[in-house]
């Protein structure tokens, strides 16, 4: 593995503000925006009505075509992490998103962390008022194959009643929530880490989940604008796993203490999520 290229791919996003493809309000009275389609691929939002606390489930649908890929929450600096911005005067906000397990990619010198086929980011959004409900989201994501072409737009719905049945919504909630990382087990999280004085090495202590043999996926999320993924000694005796990871150029004058830093770890069919606090 390693850590996120700082080689630029042929871009057409050198100017973004200039050349992103600002699609048209893309509205739909249900359920379910209209798709918003640019030359690599499309998208649509998809939500169920808030519940008793105002809480709505929501997902941003993106349907990369084939030989395109989107990016996860950190691309490092060859793609355009997912963006969404809901309008304030609709009274509804935008609490988190969720990012299904990412797939890694090489392209010569260049790394890129992203999905290639169709994938849904849970959004999980609260509505202020008791009534009729309405979301309007600004979204802007990065689609690439052989260029990379920022893909924006504008995409909206009206929710009805809670006591009605979507079935259609419902399953695509529910699958993307299954493609989640999940948090930390007895059997599959992080036991120890530490960091060098030098901040150039962080340790890191695995158990993992069965007796496999090869050593596991890890990406490493530090400041924003940061993924580590670069092994290095990696050693595995059956479910427990230790490796270093090469930590790049952090910011000028940038202090771990008290920090937070993310961890996915990938083994084989299973995926782990956890933070990793540097007290």
């Amino acid at each position: 593995m390693m850590i996120i290229s700082l080689v630029p791919r042929r871009f057409l996003i050198a100017a973004v503000s200039g050349t992103a493809v600002l699609m048209p309000l893309c509205q739909a009275h249900a359920e379910m925006s209209a798709w918003a389609e640019a030359e690599g691929g499309r998208m649509r939002l998809v939500a169920l009505a808030p519940d008793a606390g105002g809480k709505i489930r929501a997902g941003l649908q993106i349907e990369p075509k084939p030989g395109w890929i989107t990016y996860w929450r950190e691309p490092g600096n060859s793609g355009i992490p997912p963006q969404v911005t809901i309008a304030p005067a609709t009274g509804v906000t935008l609490d988190a998103i969720g990012y299904p397990v990412p797939k890694h990619f090489f392209n010569g010198g260049i790394e890129d962390i992203a999905y290639d086929a169709p994938v849904t980011l849970p959004l999980s959004l609260t509505a202020a008022g008791k009534g009729e409900v309405k979301i309007d989201a600004a979204v802007f994501i990065g689609i690439c194959k052989d260029i990379c072409i920022p893909f924006q737009a504008n995409l909206s719905l009206k929710l009805g009643r809670a006591m009605q049945s979507h079935p259609q919504e419902e399953a695509i909630l529910a699958a993307a929530d299954a493609t989640l990382p999940k948090p930390p087990s007895d059997d599959f999280k992080v036991t120890a880490h530490a960091i060098s004085p030098d901040r150039k090495t962080l340790s890191l202590t695995l158990a993992l989940p069965g007796d496999g043999k090869s050593a596991p996926d890890i990406i490493v999320t530090g400041p924003s604008g940061y993924a580590f993924t670069k092994q290095s000694g990696g050693k595995r005796d059956g479910a427990t796993f230790k490796t270093d990871m090469a930590i790049g150029r952090l910011p000028k004058d940038y202090d771990i203490s008290g920090k937070r830093w993310d961890v996915l770890v990938i083994d084989g069919d299973r995926a782990m999520e956890t933070t990793l606090a540097f007290d």
